[in-house]
This record gives C-alpha cells, structure tokens and sequence, in this order.
C-alpha cells in the first residue's frame, strides 16, 4: 500500500522539529513526487548531503578497479607512503572494517576550518587505531578522506575534479556542488527545550570533503539513486555496483561505500547524511528502481533509516502537527524551561508550537501540555487538564521548584532523607 508522501512528510517535519525538509520519491526510476515543509522550503533548494557523499568516493574507487589501476586489497602504504594506516586495505576502509578511529586527530573537523592533506596525514600517525583489521565494524571518515586523497594522486586531478569531471557530468546531475550556493539552505541546530535556532557553521572541509563535504537538491539525488540502481556506462556497470551493495563481513548492512537497509521483503541501498546543521537520507531498490530522497536543515531531528519505508508505504505514518521554530519564549515560560524531576522520574519541559510540551524522558511520550492563559500557564492535555503549572521562587527570587495539584517538579531526583519543598507528598 503506498503512503500519501505529503502526509509523511509533515510528519517528519513535526516530529522532528525540523526548520525545513524536503523530499523526492522516485517509482521504477522516475520521479514520482517532490514536496518540501517547514519555512522558506523549496524542493529545489540545496542542502548539505554530508556522509551521502562518501558513496560518490567510493565509485571513484571502484573505478579505478575496474580500470586496472589498484586492486581492493591493495594496502594503504603502497598508494600513500606517508599515511599513517599503511597496513590498511582499501576494501577495508570501504567498508569500515579496517579498524580505523572515526574521526581524525584534532579539532571537529565538521565544524572547523579544513586542514590540507599533508596536515592531515601527519596529525593521524595510526595510534588511534580501535581494531584489527576485520575485528568487527566501525565507522570512520578519515579512512573516507584517504580513500578521496588515493583517488587523486592516482588520477593527477582534485578529488573534487574527479567528482564533477567522472560523475556529476556524465549523470546530469548539475545541482551538486562543493561549496553551498548562495541561495542554499541555512544550517541550523534547534534549542531541544525553546525550540530557538541556532547558525550553524559551512565550513569547507578540504582534505576530509571526500567523507562528507558535499552540497546538492533531492532532484539530483534521485539520478545518483538510479545510477546506484542500474549503472551507467560513462561511470560504472550495474555488476560493479551489485558488488558495492553486498555487505562486507564482519558488517551486515555495509558494503563497499554503500548502507543495506531491509524493508520487509527486499533491500534498499544507499547512505544517510549528517553535519552540522543538516541531515540526508538517500536510498534505493535495485531491482524495482524506487528511490527516496530527504533533506533537512537540523542538526538531529530525522531519524533517516525510517524514511525509506515511511515514503514507499512499508511502514506506519506517525501523527504529527507542523512545528515551527520559536521566535520569543514569554517571560513566564523561560524559567520552566529544561529538565526537572518528578521523584526519580525526569521530564523535559519544552516550548513548541506556542505552548509547554512536557514530555517522559524514559519514554518520549508525552505526559502533559501547557498553554499560557492570562499569565499562567494552564493545563490543556494530559492528568493535568486544567490545573494550574506554578513557579515557587525562594526568598532571593531564584526557581526553588514547581508545583501542579501537589505534583512537585524539582530540577535533581528527591532525596529520601529530606522533605520535598512545600510539604507535599512524595510521588506514589
């Protein structure tokens, strides 16, 4: 049974609290739908694909192969002598099994102005290595960025020449670039309790842009999605691909640069996507050609391995109201705003959609809900419909606690030995 994709969407975007997202669905290779929720969103509008752009390095990869030009099992050492992993396999560091660190020596390269290759090489020396060869999966971006860096020296071109030159060319895909236009999508991070947004930084990663640099629509990720379906001659045949789709023991849902995620009774491939401030998800069924394609402009907030089966109807489509970024908190909302602790069990007070969501930290569910009604907050959901949310100060002014038809809300876990604030009793 399909889903209605626009159903689906808007609740990804509530859910998720998502300043905007767009989507594509594609149906046995062609598009079939487009939409996008939140403000200023626009389903040609440029986000940042972060990690999807690791499957774009690994074509490169495999097209040297196929060319003659190294072999999987080739080690590191031999292709770049001063790498610190030189025992490393290129298959190894497709797959994320060579037992590579995650992420390189240094600052938050996500989030950091991008250092050169010979910086890179020399700050990641090999002690930062967590496994042995094939010991088990872990994911790492540095061995993406070195994957990226073996490419070019072998072709005497950029990583990103390559790029544009051997596969965006060829596929048509003229939306994807390395640096974001100017009319892209901001990236943002949204305050978990105000619900406020927050700039994120665009920074230019350079030497580690193979693992996650790149910029592109949801229309040109579907023509990367049919190119991962069923190949292209000017890039790589659809057997070469077969062989990226199946996984890597020991992974079982990664193959050579590409994700395995099962739905029901078949499998789709592709990648998920994430830097600060954005998120992706980009997926595809080889053999029917379906495809679905996802962009947001937060930084948490979208669950990507469930997109795919909520957009190709193999699974249930939450209910969710459209959320919106907060512009002001009111005075009287502020300072019951965070964590507080009814008892021992905690509970996250947020202001979403003009009114204070409380919600079980245990559970995610939510237990109450809030509105301000002339100055005080007022329950409209939930036991507490009705009941008046108090603020107790101190003698100076300060928060002490909260009070709610004697439930008592304190900002740490209650202490057996002393008296909840007010007298009232203890949660039963």
């Amino acid at each position: 049974m399909s889903a209605d994709p626009d159903a689906v969407l808007a609740a990804v975007q509530g859910q998720g609290k998502l300043p905007s997202v767009t989507a594509a669905v594609a149906r046995t290779g062609s598009e079939a739908w487009v939409g996008a929720a939140g403000a200023e969103s626009d389903p040609d509008r440029v986000y940042r694909i972060g990690s999807i752009t690791k499957t774009m390095t690994a074509v490169l990869v495999l097209q040297l192969r196929d060319e003659g030009l190294l072999d999987l099992d080739d080690r590191v050492g031999g292709l770049l002598p001063e790498a610190g992993y030189g025992d490393a396999t290129l298959r190894g560091l497709l797959s994320h099994t060579a037992g590579m660190q995650s992420e390189p020596v240094g600052s938050w390269w996500e989030r950091s102005p991008g250092v050169d290759v010979p910086t890179l090489l020399a700050a990641n020396d090999g002690a930062g290595r967590v496994a042995g060869a094939g010991e088990y999966y872990h994911y790492s971006n540095l061995g993406y960025a070195l994957l990226g860096e073996i490419a070019a020296r072998l072709r005497g071109r950029s990583w990103w020449h390559l790029v544009q030159e051997r596969l965006l060319t060829p596929l048509g895909m003229t939306a994807t670039t390395y640096l974001p236009p100017a009319d892209c999508a901001p990236g943002r991070s949204v305050d978990h309790f105000t619900g406020r947004l927050t700039p994120e930084p665009h920074a230019d990663t350079v030497a580690m842009a193979p693992a996650g640099q790149l910029w592109s629509n949801v229309r040109d990720l579907l023509k990367w999605a049919d190119f991962l379906a069923v190949g292209h001659p000017d890039v790589l045949p659809s057997s070469t691909l077969e062989e990226m789709a199946d996984p890597v023991p020991p992974a079982d849902g990664y193959g050579l640069g590409l994700r395995c995620v099962p739905m029901r009774d078949r499998t789709l491939v592709g990648h998920t996507g994430s830097m600060p401030g954005f998120q992706a998800c980009l997926f595809v069924d080889r053999q029917s050609r379906d495809a679905v394609a996802v962009l947001a402009n937060a930084t948490t907030g979208l669950r990507p391995e469930r997109l795919p089966g909520l957009f190709l109807g193999d699974g249930p489509v939450p209910e969710c109201d459209p959320w919106a970024p907060t512009a002001s908190v009111p005075a009287e909302v502020e300072p019951v705003l965070g964590l507080w602790f009814w008892g021992n069990t905690g509970e996250s007070f947020e202001w979403s959609n003009e009114e204070l969501v409380v919600r079980d930290l245990r559970s995610g569910e939510v237990d109450y809900r809030f509105g301000l009604v002339d100055g005080r907050l007022m329950g409209t959901a939930g036991y507490h419909r009705g009941e008046r949310l108090d603020v107790v100060r101190r003698a100076d002014g300060s928060v002490s606690h909260l009070e709610c038809a004697t439930f008592v809300y304190t900002r740490t876990p209650y202490d057996p030995e002393a008296p909840i604030p007010g007298g009232h009793p203890r949660p039963s």
